[in-house]
């Protein structure tokens, strides 16, 4: 079977598992763990997470699409990331690759902190409350995927991860998985990509079970070299969603590079609720080991302003 029709096979099966998940949805907000849906890095939260079409995420990528770990040139590659979130929210996440001859490997770490908050009883023959103590909320999802790259212009990938929510002594947990391909097309740097996220059975919490945030996505990115030296690029990227939770969405984002040393970023998020203009730099000081600093700011709206921070390194 050539290349191509494995990827044409590869993509009908994403399009049918989204068609089975759209079929079984019908209401918007009827998902659970839906803190898998924050971005995770602050360069693709930067534009607007159009992002399955970047090639250099190297170990983000197992948050994002894992088909493009193997496009990762370090053989060891690092990446950490920090957000302070809505009401005092802490993000947090971490990733770890490292290529061999089979392909490359990835574990990672989704963390979201609610903090830490009063637990209170109602006091006998009052209507005040007396504080007994504290209680604490979070959410975690453990990642281990791989990705191999068939061809110089193909790749596949996936991610089996572990997701649990805990709010004082409940919890709910669930093992999802992800899939996705990127392809260049040989047309420019023009390339196309596709990932199925969050793809699982009903979870339960107590005595309630609820369905997995599962997402299609569509993406497509090129780079326009706007002199012969390759000094300053610009790259559009274009990514279509289809939640199963909720409406069609759109993301639009674009970056500037010069040298490799220097980006900035932009991104619009449509039919979202909150979400709209994303902006976002990115530094790569180009000492003895490859690193790249990148920072986000994100408008949500009457829900405020949202920042990232996330460094990545590799050997």
């Amino acid at each position: 079977m050539s290349v191509m029709k494995k990827i044409i096979l590869f993509i009908l099966i994403l399009c049918s598992a989204a068609n089975i998940i759209a079929q079984e949805f019908k209401k918007a907000g009827t998902a659970g763990f839906v803190f898998l849906g924050i971005p995770v890095h602050a360069r693709t939260a930067a534009l607007g997470e159009a992002s399955i079409t970047l090639q250099d995420l190297n170990s983000a990528a197992i948050f994002i699409n894992p088909a493009v770990l193997d496009f990762g040139t370090d053989e060891h590659s690092v990446a950490v990331s920090y957000s302070p979130w809505i009401a005092d929210i802490k993000h947090y996440s971490a990733a770890y690759s490292f290529s061999t001859e089979f392909g490359r490997f990835a574990i990672g770490a989704n963390v979201l902190d609610y903090g830490t908050f009063q637990r209170t009883v109602k006091s006998t023959g009052q209507r005040f409350f007396e504080i007994v103590g504290t209680y604490s909320a979070n959410a975690v999802a453990l990642y281990a995927g791989y990705a191999k790259r068939l061809t110089d212009k193909f790749s596949f990938g996936f991610n089996f991860k572990y997701v649990k929510e805990s709010i004082d002594i409940y919890s709910a947990s669930n093992v999802l998985f992800d899939g996705g391909m990127i392809y260049f097309t040989g047309f420019r740097n023009l390339r196309i990509a596709a990932t199925v996220q969050n793809f699982g059975v009903d979870a339960k919490f107590i005595n309630d079970s609820f369905r997995m945030p599962s997402v299609l996505r569509l993406g497509i990115a090129d780079d326009f070299y706007l002199d012969n030296a390759d000094t300053y690029r610009l790259t559009l990227l274009v990514e279509a969603l289809h939640p199963g939770d909720n409406e069609e969405r759109l993301n639009l984002g674009t970056e500037f590079s010069f040298i490799r040393l220097f980006q900035i970023r932009a991104g619009y998020k449509f039919f979202y609720d909150e979400e709209s203009l994303s902006l976002g730099i990115g530094i790569s000081p180009g000492v003895y080991l490859p690193v790249n600093l990148d920072f986000s700011w994100s408008d949500y709206g009457r829900l405020g302003n949202l920042m990232r921070f996330s460094l990545s390194m590799g050997i």
